[in-house]
């Protein structure tokens, strides 16, 4: 099925570059979970106990973003993928270590790599003032949680 079967309270125009802003959040927080799940189990070195339930938490709020963000796509008819090979094609993430990492290591990548996204979501609010402040809000929500974990983050290099 090609057609949206649902309508949308928004015009077309405001619904492709909403669904779009949408897409591309679905994305990237779908590549963050997954990486934080990475961290997670590959985590070793002092604190390690401390940085892998703090992991833990951040997988927790990226899996709960990400079914948001999609379903927020479904109400303005547009039809979210988060399938593997389109996260791979069109994430923005930076890409997270393989094997075992220390915890000075992981705990640098995640500032780094949590930085990133908070910038390409932070971008699209201002994309959104336009065409569905709904949407805007949501970003704003999930901007305001990882800007949080964010500090979290970074608290444990100073």
């Amino acid at each position: 099925m090609t057609k949206s079967p649902i309508t949308s309270p928004l015009g077309d125009a405001e619904r492709e570059a909403t669904g779009a802003v949408l897409q591309s959040t679905l994305v990237d927080l779908v590549d963050l979970s997954l990486i934080a799940k990475q961290a997670h189990w590959n985590v070793v070195g002092a604190n390690f106990r401390s940085v892998h339930l703090q992991l833990d938490e951040l997988v927790s709020a990226a899996r709960e973003f990400t079914d948001d963000v999609a379903e927020r796509a479904n109400a303005i008819g547009i039809s979210p993928n988060g399938k593997a090979k389109t996260v791979v094609k069109s994430s923005g993430v930076p890409e997270y270590p393989d094997n075992w990492q220390s915890v000075e290591s992981t705990v640098a990548a995640i500032v780094e790599i949590l930085g990133e996204v908070i910038k390409r979501i932070r971008k699209r609010i201002d994309e959104t003032d336009k065409t569905d402040l709904v949407t805007q809000d949501l970003l704003i929500e999930i901007a305001r949680e990882l800007e949080k974990q964010h500090w979290m983050w970074q608290a444990q290099t100073a």
